[in-house]
């Protein structure tokens, strides 16, 4: 598309794509637009790097090429064309990279790289299998993306998810994961004794290996209420750290009654003035710790028996219709945002209908953690019964390394 624009960030960003091509718009905070930005060196791409919060003229940028949206990473290219808030599959498809495993067959093919799945990897590889991890985005999965990790074994003054993420990344290079990023597996087949993962995209190819890992995690839940989708990354987000900078000195709401939203209504209270919590049932459903500090803070206001019926707007959230269950009253709220912490649905729909999962699609595994097709197996966040917590999958990335082991030793 050609692109008008007179701002000096954009002026700046021509000059410098003369030498460069690329200009990556975004903030230190959001972890998306970091991991453009390592995408982009470890594939030796030379990019401008500009950070919106010191820029006023950048975010006039992005609002204009967003439809008024500040959405980050906003990557604008050589020839004008954007890609915004892009899949590193989406980035490696425009940069025409070439993403793909050295080889057709391993012992070992874990899909997801998160904590289950990649020390499940490095568990493997120190048995001196052949594995190969593939992950369609980051490398960590949702823990890589988290503000902090307080809770995990080893780090008593807590780790930020980036850092957790690149440590494990590290450990599992070190005893000699392949590990490729940028591909989304599209299906999993048997064939006799073989297992076969497919992966979609430019780069579409198949990969063969005696046994497979499911440890593709879970996504946030959306509210599917009218307006929702009209206005996310415009008023309506999903992710704190990534977003909460956009609400300095402002008024915010959060919808949730778990750790998640607990612990995230804290972390906004660092930008906005004040957080507005919204919670559907009576009471919260976080542990006991979290509902202190959310309590006892302040700048924090519950409303219990509330859930959010409709948001609505121009080109950015102005109003959300909330409804009280206990009162049957129904008000208006007006926060400049809303931050959405209702749970996660497993990234399972890629399945064949061989692999059983329960109602909500999470897979079920039995003693071994194997699922319903033999050589195929589950661990972390999508697996049926997963405690959903970091530590947790990083016991289950261990023990289910040494039961393919097991399995390995009768094919």
């Amino acid at each position: 598309m050609n692109i008008d624009l007179t701002n000096s960030a954009h002026n700046r960003a021509v000059r410098k794509q003369k030498i460069m091509a690329i200009t990556v718009y975004g903030t230190t905070w959001c972890s998306d637009c970091k991991r453009s930005k390592r995408f982009m060196a470890e594939n030796r791409i030379a990019f401008d790097w500009v950070d919106i919060e010191h820029d006023t003229a950048a975010i006039a940028l992005i609002e204009k090429l967003n439809d008024g949206r500040r959405s980050v990473p906003t990557i604008v290219f050589e020839d004008g064309s954007t890609l915004v808030e892009p899949s590193n599959a989406e980035l490696a498809d425009k940069l025409g990279l070439q993403t793909k495993p050295k080889l057709q067959f391993y012992d070992l093919i874990v899909v997801g790289s998160g904590p289950a799945g990649l020390t499940a990897a490095l568990y493997a590889a120190r048995e001196g299998l052949d594995v190969l991890v593939i992950e369609r985005s980051s490398f960590g999965g949702q823990a890589g993306i988290t503000e902090q990790l307080d809770n995990f074994p080893g780090f008593p003054e807590g780790v930020s998810g980036a850092e957790f993420a690149e440590r494990l990344t590290l450990q599992a290079r070190r005893f000699g994961v392949e590990l490729v990023q940028a591909q989304k597996v599209t299906g999993l087949r048997a064939d006799g004794n073989l297992r076969y993962v497919a992966t979609g995209g430019t780069n579409a190819a198949e990969y063969g290996a005696s046994a497979v890992l499911i440890s593709t995690g879970s996504t946030y839940k959306r509210l599917q209420v009218p307006g929702e989708e009209d206005f996310i990354g415009s008023g309506v987000h999903f992710c704190a750290t990534c977003d909460g900078p956009f609400y300095r000195g402002r008024k915010v709401a959060v919808v949730g009654g778990g750790n998640s939203a607990g612990e995230e209504s804290i972390f906004l209270t660092r930008f906005a003035d004040h957080v507005t919590l919204l919670v559907r049932a009576p009471e919260m459903k976080a542990s006991q710790i979290v509902i202190d500090k959310v309590t006892e803070n302040a700048r924090i206001d519950v409303l219990y028996n509330t859930s959010v019926e409709a948001i609505t707007g121009d080109t950015g959230l102005r109003e959300l219709k909330i409804h009280n269950s206990a009162t049957d009253r129904t008000d208006t709220l007006t926060p400049d945002g809303l931050f959405v912490f209702i749970g996660q649905s497993p990234n399972s729909k890629w399945l064949p209908p061989e692999i059983e999962r329960d109602e909500y699609g999470f897979v079920s595994t039995d003693e071994h953690m194997q699922t319903t097709v033999p050589g195929v197996f589950a661990a972390g966040d999508v697996r049926r019964g997963s405690t959903k917590q970091a530590a947790s999958a990083a016991g289950e990335g261990a023990s289910v390394a040494l039961m393919i082991r097991e399995y390995l030793k009768t094919v």
